[in-house]
C-alpha cells in the first residue's frame, strides 16, 4: 500500500448517478490493474474505489462513482471530493489496495464481468491488457440496469476494434424495444454465450449479492474457483 496525497483535478458526470473524479498524485502511484484505493477522510473513516485508470498512468488517477442520496457512502466521499476541488485542498489516499488485480501471466482466455460501476474495476484491466499486447481471448461483459448507464460504450467498442482477440458485450436487464444487444442479468449472458468457464480466468465486480450468485452459477457452468477474482469474497460466504 501507498499513501499519498493528490490534487482533484476535475469532477464530472458520466450519467445522472455517476461521476468521473480525476487524481493528480504528487507522486508517481504504484498499483497494479484491478487494485482499488481508499480515500480518507478521518483516521477510521476511510471509502473504497475501484481505480479505473490503467497502472501505466502514474500521475493521475481515475475514479467512477456511483452517488444517490445525500447520506450515503459514496455521496459523502464525493462530496468531500468537491470541497477539497473548490478549495485546491490535497485529499489524502491509500493506494495499491486489494487482491484481485489481473494476472497476465496465467496466459489464459480471460472473462472480464461488471455489474454498474464496477466497471471501473476491470475497466482498468481491460486497458492494460491492450497495452502489453495480451494475446489470449478477453471478452469484457458489463451489465447495467437501463442503455443510458452504458456511459462509455463508445470507448469500450473501439477497444474491443483494437485487437482480434478483445469482445465487448454490453448487457441491459430492462432493455427497449429498439436495443440490439443481449438483454437479461449480465452473468447469465456470459453462460449462454460461453459453453464452459473452465479454461477462463474470471475478474468480476459489482453488487456483493450479486458477486456471490455469480461465483456459485459459474463454478456450476464449469469455472475453476481458483481463477476467480473478486475483491467481494473476502466478505461474502
Amino acid at each position: 500500500m501507498q499513501i499519498l496525497k493528490a490534487r482533484v483535478e476535475a469532477i464530472s458526470p458520466l450519467t445522472e448517478f455517476v461521476y468521473k473524479v480525476l487524481l493528480k498524485p504528487q507522486q508517481d502511484a504504484e498499483f497494479s490493474a484491478g487494485h482499488y484505493l481508499q480515500l480518507v477522510l478521518g483516521e477510521k473513516d476511510k471509502r473504497a474505489f475501484s481505480i479505473a485508470s490503467s497502472p501505466s498512468n502514474k500521475q493521475e488517477l481515475e475514479l467512477h462513482i456511483g452517488a444517490s442520496g445525500a447520506d450515503s457512502y459514496a455521496m459523502q466521499a464525493l462530496e468531500h471530493l468537491k470541497t477539497a476541488h473548490i478549495d485546491g485542498a490535497d485529499v489524502d489516499l491509500e493506494v495499491g489496495l486489494g487482491v484481485s488485480q489481473v494476472r497476465p501471466e496465467q496466459a489464459r482466455p480471460i472473462v472480464l464481468l461488471a455489474g454498474g460501476t464496477g466497471f471501473s474495476y476491470v475497466k482498468s484491466m481491460a486497458d492494460h491488457l491492450a497495452e502489453i499486447n495480451y494475446d489470449q481471448p478477453v471478452l469484457f461483459y458489463w451489465g447495467v440496469k437501463e442503455e443510458s448507464a452504458l456511459y462509455a460504450k463508445a470507448e469500450m467498442e473501439a477497444w474491443a476494434a483494437s485487437k482480434k482477440n478483445f469482445q465487448f458485450i454490453p448487457v441491459v436487464e430492462n432493455a427497449t424495444d429498439t436495443w440490439q444487444g443481449h438483454t437479461g442479468f449480465v452473468h447469465q449472458a456470459v453462460m449462454k454465450d460461453i459453453i464452459s468457464l473452465e479454461p477462463y480466468s474470471v475478474y468480476m465486480a459489482g453488487r456483493f449479492n450479486m458477486i456471490g450468485i455469480v461465483r456459485d452459477d459459474f463454478i456450476n457452468h464449469g469455472a475453476n474457483r481458483d481463477f476467480m477474482y473478486a475483491d467481494a469474497f473476502a466478505f461474502i460466504k
